[in-house]
């Protein structure tokens, strides 16, 4: 046949030249749908919150959200980098309530119980993740990350206790520690259908305010 008879291929179908794959990169993680994201990090923070850090595996996560092992590393190189990404979120989560909560608020004391009710509250509802902010992680063990995490959290109660006009004698860091520590540990004894967390804060902090 001549080439005058051929009949001319579309350019759709035109044989296109092969590339080569792109080589991987050992550790690189993929980028992960904002909505997949979401609910991967939700699940690893209830797991996390629930069963603490050591006691929870990727394997564990994996199960939960219906894909394999394998396929959450290529996402998180390791159980460490998916913590660091829920516990970030957790405290943006918890910041944002606790600054909501202290705003338009003068007086120190209502400020404080102000952002122990919305801490508590976070800690305590199962729809939240600041139960990941107090997961049995060892404290030996915590990521740079996650202490720097901590401590921007713990600021903003740092700075509610400055501006108390507390007795002469009391030890902020210890006030503090004591305040967060005991609401923290509501967390073992809390059972809904009791007083709320509003009503647990609010006592915690009269304790600690009439010592």
């Amino acid at each position: 046949m001549t080439a005058k008879g051929r009949r001319a291929h579309p350019a759709s179908q035109a044989r296109r030249p092969k590339t080569a794959p792109r080589p991987r990169t050992a550790g690189t993680k993929r980028e992960l749908p904002d909505e997949r994201r979401q609910v991967l990090i939700s699940e690893a923070a209830r797991l996390f919150g629930s069963k603490g850090y050591e006691n929870t595996s990727m394997r564990d996560i994996a199960a939960v959200v219906g894909i394999l092992p394998g396929s959450l590393y290529h996402y998180f190189p390791s159980k460490e980098d998916l913590f660091v990404a829920v516990y970030s979120f957790a405290v943006s989560q918890s910041l944002d309530a606790v600054k909501m909560a202290v705003a338009n608020r003068d007086d120190p004391w209502a400020r404080l119980e102000a952002a122990c009710i919305a801490h508590l509250q976070g800690l305590l509802d199962k729809n939240r993740f600041a139960s990941v902010l107090v997961s049995h992680l060892s404290v030996d063990n915590l990521p740079e990350q996650v202490v720097m995490l901590r401590d921007k959290y713990e600021a903003v109660f740092k700075e509610l206790i400055a501006e108390l006009p507390l007795p002469a004698g009391i030890d902020q860091r210890i006030f503090r520690l004591g305040l967060l520590g005991s609401m923290n540990w509501a967390i073992t004894w809390y059972r809904p259908g009791g007083e709320t967390p509003a009503s647990v804060a609010r006592k915690l902090l009269n304790a600690l305010r009439r010592t």
